[in-house]
């Protein structure tokens, strides 16, 4: 099964990182996020990945190029201008990077890597999220229950306390936040049938809008309810808190053995 990444925005809320860089390439531990979600799906032995860029797409495309060699050691004939590659560490992976264009929304962009999909379930999911979903099992969930698509779902939680406020706006209790206070949002981490592609329109759709609310109301739209690790690396303070959790060696969506 192959995993569609969306790679393509500008990441506007940590420009102070992504200015130089697509919000992808923003290094956590000194590898790209990218890096990191491309390790969890390996993990479960999805390693063909068709990466959704736009801007500064070039950077992913130029890091992807220079891996194998990044990952190796090697040796320098500097009199007959030759090199040896003695040992690589080079992941075993397959990696299509698609310009699917600077402006193009996140509907537009799945769209477009239609030819690289083909008619097959496949993965999808954003390029700036970790977790620790198990994915086989996610996969399994998507195949047993039969519908179009499986959204991954993560109850964000309630910062502060609770009023209960009655109908006249009259505050009848205050109490400590509670699990069923939070609310659920998709984190991505989803499998998709190839008939999303159908509801798509074209460059100006937004996946999260008419595609996804319609399945919805044809009741094609499943949820997976993550109960685990799950954190987007929307601001500066986020990467500052992810890169926190792995110098500590406490990084929960770090799955796989190195």
């Amino acid at each position: 099964m192959k995993v569609v990444i969306l790679a393509g925005g500008f990441g506007t809320r940590i420009s102070e990182e992504s200015v130089l860089k697509p919000k992808p390439m923003v290094e956590i531990g000194g590898k790209p996020i990218l890096w990191h979600i491309m390790k969890g799906y390996a993990h479960y032995g999805y390693t063909d990945f068709i990466i959704c860029a736009g801007y500064k797409q070039d950077v992913i495309k130029q890091y992807f190029f220079d891996y194998y060699l990044h990952n190796a050691d090697v040796s320098f004939d500097l009199a007959t201008n030759s090199m040896q590659v003695l040992n690589s560490h080079a992941e075993p992976w397959k990696v299509t990077v698609v310009d699917t264009g600077l402006n193009t929304m996140t509907g537009g962009r799945i769209k477009r890597v239609r030819p690289y999909v083909g008619e097959e379930p496949f993965m999808l999911t954003y390029g700036d999220g970790v977790s620790d979903i198990d994915l086989n099992e996610l996969e399994r969930f998507h195949r047993a229950h039969g519908k179009a698509v499986t959204m991954s779902s993560y109850n964000v939680g309630q910062q502060f306390g609770v009023l209960d406020v009655d109908d006249t706006g009259l505050v009848t209790g205050f109490r400590e936040k509670q699990e069923m206070d939070g609310s659920m949002i998709n984190i991505g981490f989803m499998v998709c049938n190839p008939e999303i592609f159908d509801v798509i329109e074209g460059d100006e759709t937004v996946l999260e809008k008419k595609p996804l609310e319609t399945l919805a109301a044809r009741g094609q739209l499943q949820s997976c309810c993550h109960g685990g690790f799950w954190k987007c690396m929307d601001t500066v303070r986020d990467r500052n808190q992810l890169e926190k959790l792995w110098a500590e060696g406490k990084a929960p969506w770090k799955v796989w053995n190195d």
